[in-house]
């Protein structure tokens, strides 16, 4: 059975102005923005079936609000009135609650809980639950980020980005880092194990056995790793982990490592190692931009499925844990996939940016 062609829309200016106003606006609902995003993208000639897959939603909700928008134009997109008891809340007083949140603190306190809401408001605690529910706010929730001001970030972000994309003929990449000071750490008390309806128990508290220090080498192609557990994280250590790694590439290859600023990449030592060995080409990660580094993504697997929650009595069996995620990681090697170009990074940061600067211009 045929597909019925979608219902060409096409915008006024001031429609426009008006849909892309509450794609925009802070107070509107997650719902009222999403059929403002249907109409938009049906107004550019979209499909019906692509709009679908590009919010998550289904195409029957894409068709019905485009059809309703087709009818009765901006009317067609308000909720038609539903059976049962009529609202006692009013349009101002969900308002009242949005504002609140999110222009003002209460007093003493660096958030809203809904309680406290609930007392400011005189509504009951389920009704801003409700109210922050359809407007996507989470008082009690916060995030945190970090801006590069590194004045070669753009730059920097290219050429890595371009190694991971697009890497040189007869080379090898290499995503470089430390995971310093790794602890050792025991339980106090033996462990309970998982057991059908009960998750596996252990004591809040521990006992500190020594840390070590995991030097690591990520080939961005094979998904490979080379790593070597130290007890300190100088230059000569970082040297020593080097030479080591020499080892295992071949010798008509180049290498390219991507590393980061930190002090021990850059003495006058590791300089002039980079120096006598022609084929090797350091790359340097922006500052403050360690996530561009695919080694940390290792690293970050490795806490989550061995560090976290192992038991360690002394720093020798952590090494030897550490050494042995690796011999498994390495027996099925798992490249990680880089899909972000340079542009779609950078535009990521800029629109990011401009959020600050709007934020910063309000409260100002």
């Amino acid at each position: 059975m045929a597909t019925p062609k979608a219902i060409a829309i096409e915008l006024s200016e001031t429609e426009a102005a008006e849909l892309a106003s509450r794609l925009r606006r802070r107070k509107v609902a997650r719902a009222d923005a999403m059929r403002a995003e249907i109409v938009l993208l049906a107004a550019e000639g979209v499909s019906n079936l692509a709009i679908a897959e590009r919010l998550g939603i289904t195409r029957v909700t894409v068709t019905t609000w485009r059809r309703r928008f087709a009818e009765k134009r901006l009317d067609g997109l308000l909720d038609e009135r539903r059976p049962g008891a009529p609202r006692t809340i009013t349009d101002q007083k969900v308002a009242d609650v949005v504002t609140t949140t999110l222009e003002t603190l209460p007093v003493g306190r660096t958030h809203w809980s809904s309680r406290g809401m609930a007392r400011a408001s005189g509504l009951a605690p389920s009704t801003v639950q409700r109210i922050w529910k359809a407007f996507s706010l989470q008082p009690h929730r916060s995030e945190t980020f970090k801006l590069s001001t590194d004045p070669l970030f753009v730059d920097k972000v290219r050429d890595i980005v371009g190694l991971y994309l697009n890497p040189p003929d007869r080379a090898v990449v290499l995503c470089v880092d430390e995971k310093s000071q790794v602890q050792a750490l025991d339980r106090t008390q033996p462990i309970l194990p998982l057991r059908p309806g009960q998750a596996e128990r252990r004591t809040h508290d521990y006992k500190r056995h020594g840390t070590t220090s995991l030097f690591a080498a990520l080939d961005i192609k094979a998904g490979t790793i080379v790593g070597k557990c130290m007890a300190r994280h100088r230059a000569a250590e970082f040297r020593r982990f080097l030479a080591m790694v020499e080892k295992n590439v071949p010798a008509d290859l180049d290498v390219h490592v991507v590393m980061d600023n930190a002090s021990s990449h850059k003495t006058k030592q590791i300089r002039s190692w980079f120096a006598k060995r022609p084929r090797w080409h350091p790359h340097f990660t922006p500052t403050s931009a360690s996530w561009i580094n695919q080694v940390e993504r290792f690293f970050a697997l490795l806490t989550d499925e061995q560090i976290r929650r192992g038991t360690h009595r002394s720093v020798r069996e952590l090494e030897v844990a550490i050494g042995t995620y690796i011999d498994a990681r390495n027996a099925d090697p798992k490249p990680f996939r880089w899909t972000k170009s340079a542009d779609d990074i950078l535009a990521s940061i800029q629109r990011f940016c401009q959020r600050t600067v709007d934020v910063q211009q309000r409260c100002g």
